[in-house]
């Protein structure tokens, strides 16, 4: 079978694709930059249809990550590591931990270059077993005195999002009263719906799990069909579940006048952003919204404890996000385009540091 997906343009430092020796698993490494320092991406643990699709998502998602830290700030490169599952394979206790343990090795081959973290299909624990083949991996579970779930820091800075994307579309941040849908209620969505709700937010929610249905009902908000939320009425909607979500049909048939979630990549094309200029709708590029977890981990890390300097650099997000939209403005570009055009900014300046600074 060949791959089912386009593969990326190869624009990475380093890549390395291996069998895992314990648990038989293509494993998946992507160094796309350390221009700013040490990559910090997370570790996908998903299903394929074939192992060079999850090869391609890797190549996608560390570019994301590149993007992603360098509009958030940070001294940090963009990486991700993908764990391919089979569509017929069984992964039990044991063969799990054997697949982290793989993926250690693996990170622990980049020397530092590259460090992970837990990631969609993957935990805190999982980040635990990695530890024990390399010390290249953040995230730990509180109960050992890591940082744990980066979930809740995610959730506040799509929050600040937006609110920056509302001040833009209505002329005010105030959630009460706006029609917010919420494509996803896995952890940052879920969070997100209780925190919007609990601010008089007119809510409207789906996820491709009918259990979800309870979280509707507990939020009394309105539970509508996956596939149909985009038809909905919206100031705000927010994918916060699996990326691509937003193609040219999605988009033209898209009831809302913004955009804004936690979903990495839910352009299926970039030229969705063009698109959803052209219909007068605002993008929040997803990179710039989705930041709060990254900037947890990794000023975490770095500075263990400094919570209100996190919780600050995370708020700050709809800062970023206003600038952002001026630029845009005033450039005749999308907010993709400014976006892109800040992280190459500061990715050019990183490439000129003397080794060393």
């Amino acid at each position: 079978m060949s791959h089912t997906l386009p593969l990326p343009d190869f624009a990475h430092e380093r890549v390395e694709v291996m069998t895992g020796r314990r648990s038989g698993l293509i494993v998946t490494v992507a160094l796309h930059s350390s221009a700013l320092g040490s990559a910090l991406g997370g570790a996908r643990l998903w299903r394929y249809p074939h192992w060079s699709d999850g090869m391609g998502d890797a190549l996608r998602l560390s570019a994301a990550m590149t993007l992603k830290n360098a509009t958030a700030g940070l001294d940090a490169g963009g990486g991700k590591s993908v764990i391919a599952l089979g569509l017929d394979d069984t992964l039990d206790a044991d063969r799990r931990r054997a697949a982290f343990l793989d993926l250690g090795d693996a990170v622990e081959s980049f020397g530092g270059s590259y460090r992970t973290a837990e990631d969609v299909g993957s935990t805190t624990e999982d980040m635990l077993v990695v530890s024990e083949r390399t010390s290249h991996v953040v995230g730990l579970p509180d109960s050992v005195g890591g940082s744990g779930e980066p979930a809740g820091p995610t959730s506040r800075g799509v929050y600040a999002a937006i609110r920056a994307t509302l001040e833009r579309v209505t002329g005010s941040s105030e959630i009460a009263g706006r029609r917010i849908t919420i494509s996803g209620l896995g952890q940052v969505g879920s969070r997100l719906a209780v925190r919007l709700s609990g601010e008089g937010a007119r809510l409207t929610v789906t996820d491709v799990n009918p259990a979800k249905m309870s979280v509707a009902a507990e939020l009394g908000a309105t539970w509508v069909e996956p596939g149909t939320e985009h038809v909905i009425p919206a100031d705000v909607f927010v994918p916060a579940g699996i990326g691509g979500v937003l193609d040219d049909q999605v988009i033209d048939s898209l009831a809302a006048l913004s955009v804004c979630g936690p979903a990495n990549n839910p352009l299926a094309d970039r030229s969705g952003a063009e698109r959803l200029a052209g219909r007068g709708i605002l993008y929040a590029p997803d990179f710039v919204a989705n930041a709060g977890g990254v900037i947890y981990l990794d000023v975490e890390a770095k500075h263990p404890g400094h919570k209100a300097e996190i919780a600050s650099r995370i708020d700050g997000i709809g800062d970023t996000l206003r600038r952002l939209f001026d630029d845009a403005a005033e450039r005749g570009v999308t907010p993709l385009d400014a976006a892109e055009a800040y992280a190459a900014e500061r990715l050019a300046a990183g490439r000129r540091q003397p080794a060393g600074v």
